[in-house]
């Protein structure tokens, strides 16, 4: 009997730390435990005391790649707890643009620079440009073009400062979104060729059957608003989130983890807002979608870097819509005076639904706030998700079955700086 270690100190192309631990004994799966070890940075703690207007700029600096997620699920929850009817007109119109921003940047980022190296079989993106310089550039130009959005409308492009609760503190003139209505267009041509590329690229065969959990809106595809809902007949208003994902902790992670009341896991992220929301993709996005053979639901999840591509056309093609549109106004926010109250927020992050509870007393100090990110809730799916693309490659040379590892983690785009409120791998073979 023989023991095999594989240790790799840092996952790489994801963002945060962590760890991979595989147990392999007698040629047989024993154990898969994914670790987040990354210090919890305590954000719901050091919420508390603080004045409820503080909450959108704090929770920012949860993460430099996907900040609207957490101002926009602040904002929402803290205008419930208040009372303030969700800002309509110009205000949500713009919410929706910053958001196209952070999810074109934030998907390209993912496509391009992060995962398909793994599929072409190169180390990183800068190996990757040697070969495909003209698409790596393109690329850059593009996620450009997202944060450019972001600066537009939110002031800048990392952790913006020009969202408020109820609005914004300035809206943009129309000359100046309209600067970016050339740029959108150049990228929605890009965009669907980046969608082509993607449709190109290798992929496993491999399908699980997921319980997706998304934001569904009647009549768009979900940013800010919408109803939690699950392919396994889920549908309940935001505030019943704690009811059905419980968190746990488990020993061998810093972040917790989720379930459902019935002891379930869930996947978030774009395979599940494609499978609850496809239909009302933009024209060119789902003709896109139609033309690759998505179907109606995508179930291997390395198909998802295609299903990230066509939500890069979605969010140009909305971008552009909300740009055609705009109006400018004197009044780019409404006031949300505070009083005692709890309010609940998600929006669709670029990873899944980032959940936001907080609880405020009347002079608008919070006294109990609850984040949740998608990459936490996403954890348990990728370890079961390895429990079942291990074993027909057990017989791999371990440096091998590592890349094949990483590849499926990096499928769900982790943020693991998100989640603690990767890769260093272990295979152990006896």
């Amino acid at each position: 009997m023989s023991t095999r270690r594989i240790k790799v100190d840092y996952l790489a192309r994801v963002e945060g730390e962590g760890a991979l631990d595989i147990q392999i004994r007698n040629n047989i799966l024993e154990d898969v435990k994914l670790r987040i070890f990354e210090p919890p940075r305590f954000f719901e703690a050091f919420l508390q005391g603080r004045k409820y207007d503080e909450v959108p700029d704090i929770t920012a600096r949860i993460c430099g790649i996907c900040p609207i997620a957490y101002m926009m699920g602040a904002c929402h929850a803290m205008e419930m707890a208040c009372g303030v009817p969700f800002p309509d007109g110009v205000i949500r119109d713009l919410r929706r643009l910053i958001y196209c921003g952070e999810w074109i940047e934030s998907h390209v980022l993912h496509i391009f620079m992060l995962h398909a190296p793994d599929f072409l079989g190169y180390p990183d993106a800068i190996k990757m440009a040697k070969d495909h310089r003209e698409l790596v550039e393109n690329a850059l130009k593009f996620k450009k073009i997202g944060n450019d959005i972001m600066k537009t409308v939110g002031g800048r492009e990392i952790h913006p400062v020009n969202v408020r609760l109820g609005g914004f503190y300035k809206a943009p003139t129309r000359s100046k979104l309209n600067e970016l209505k050339a740029p959108l267009t150049w990228a929605l041509e890009f965009a669907k060729t980046a969608a082509e590329f993607a449709a190109t690229l290798p992929m496993p065969e491999f399908e699980r059957d997921y319980e997706f959990v998304a934001l569904s809106h009647p009549d768009e595809y979900p940013f800010n608003e919408g109803r939690l809902k699950s392919s396994k007949g889920l549908d309940v208003p935001i505030s019943g989130y704690d009811d059905y994902l419980i968190e746990e902790h488990d020993e061998h992670s810093t972040a917790l983890r989720t379930r459902t009341v019935h002891g379930d896991r869930v996947a978030m992220g774009p395979m599940a807002r494609y499978a609850l929301n496809h239909e009302k993709l933009t024209p060119q996005a789902a003709s896109m979608a139609k033309k690759l053979g998505l179907g109606a639901n995508v179930n291997n999840p390395f198909k998802s870097i295609i299903v990230r591509a066509i939500e890069t056309i979605f969010a140009v093609e909305e971008s552009l819509r909300i740009i055609e549109r705009y109006e400018e106004s004197d009044s780019p926010f409404v006031e949300v005076p505070a009083r005692t109250g709890t309010g609940y927020g998600a929006t669709e992050a670029p990873r899944g639904v980032c959940y936001h509870r907080y609880s405020i007393d009347d002079e608008g100090i919070v006294t109990d706030a609850k984040i949740v990110a998608p990459t936490s809730v996403n954890q348990a799916t990728m370890e079961q998700d390895l429990l079942h693309y291990i074993p027909p490659r057990i017989d791999m040379d371990d440096d091998r079955l590592r890349h094949e590892c990483e590849q499926a983690i990096r499928n769900y785009d982790p943020c693991i700086s998100c989640s603690t409120h990767f890769l260093k791998l272990n295979v152990e073979r006896s």
